[in-house]
């Protein structure tokens, strides 16, 4: 669908943000989420772009689905759950931390071996469970273990050095970033580190979904197949129970999707249609509800996304407003308007 040779990185600038989302109480706008999406058709085509979708961006946890593509094509061996946590931001769960586990058993090494942050897990009910128990914050409990697990044991097979994995010169990130610039068909705009320690690669909006459309349009078998199987059939290992990314991938047959911290989340469908989001103050609760109304306009059945409209507000303990998405992302509006509330 996309041509495999990447273009110029995308420009680093202060991006042109638009009104994506408005805070509604008691039938008034009180607040506005800024922020950027992106729409694409079946051809690959924008059918749709409100704010600045061709900045440089820092996709976070959204562009892990990348990295496992790229970790596959390296020859890790990993399928099912194991592989869905390669791709994760998991919620700290008993059967996440095995996981990761196991991915660092299959690879001959411990948890000793792993350079991520160390956390207490992620979901609230996980953590307050992990610190009644008198644990301790753990690298295999921070919500990017799984993948840090799967880039040892990729080294391994390689026969790569393993203390210095996280290093943007490393062979390993070398593999990753040549990855991103093939499924993004765009140069990496700028390097940094994401809060797990490993590189973060930027990209454009634009660039992450079209990412996304061709790990989902790929022949049955490829590397980018096999990560969207595992993820899509194992959604809850790519982040937790009762997480949104999960749930939606539940409703929404077929559907590919991953979130990232500050508001980035970015889905795609079988026959390529793909949506990105980047909510410019990080809020969640514009993130979901403007991805599900990207969806619906991207032409998924309304019906399945009703359960992440947008979270109420309350005033005296009562619902009296919620997050609307502007009309311009409504499925028949005609025109996109940046400011209708």
């Amino acid at each position: 669908m996309y041509s495999i040779a990447p273009v110029d990185a995308p420009p680093i600038r202060e991006p042109f943000h638009v009104p994506v989302a408005h805070l509604i109480r008691g039938g008034m706008v009180e607040g506005i989420h800024y922020g950027s999406v992106v729409v694409l058709g079946t051809d690959g085509q924008v059918r749709l772009q409100l704010g600045d979708i061709e900045a440089a961006c820092y996709p976070r946890s959204a562009l892990k689905p990348v990295q496992a593509v790229a970790m596959v094509r390296a020859g890790l061996p990993l399928d099912g759950e194991l592989l869905a946590l390669t791709a994760a931001s998991h919620s700290g769960e008993e059967r996440h931390v095995a996981g990761a586990r196991r991915i660092l058993e299959a690879a001959g090494l411990t948890e000793q071996h792993l350079r991520n942050v160390p956390d207490l897990p992620y979901e609230p009910v996980a953590r307050d469970a992990w610190v009644r128990e008198g644990r301790m914050p753990s690298r295999l409990a921070q919500n990017c273990s799984g993948k840090h697990a799967a880039m040892l044991y990729t080294c391994k097979l390689n026969g790569w050095s393993l203390d210095d994995y996280l290093d943007p010169g490393h062979p390993l990130q070398q593999a990753v970033a040549e990855s991103v610039e093939n499924l993004t068909g765009q140069r990496v705009a700028q390097v940094s580190v994401d809060g797990c320690g490993a590189p973060l690669f930027s990209i454009s909006l634009h660039g992450l979904a079209r990412a996304a459309a061709r790990i989902t349009t790929a022949a049955p078998g490829t590397p980018e197949a096999l990560v969207a199987d595992a993820m899509r059939e194992h959604a809850e290992m790519v982040s937790g129970s009762g997480r949104d990314v999960a749930a939606l991938m539940r409703a929404v047959p077929g559907l590919l999707t991953k979130d990232g911290y500050e508001g980035v989340q970015v889905a795609a469908l079988p026959d390529g249609r793909a949506v990105a989001v980047k909510i410019a103050d990080g809020a969640n609760r514009a993130r979901v509800p403007v991805t599900a109304a990207a969806l619906a306009r991207a032409g998924v059945d309304p019906a399945l996304l009703t359960a992440f409209a947008g979270e109420p507000l309350f005033g005296g303990g009562r619902p009296v407003g919620t997050i609307r998405p502007v009309r311009a992302l409504d499925p028949v509006s005609p025109q996109p308007s940046y400011t209708d509330a």
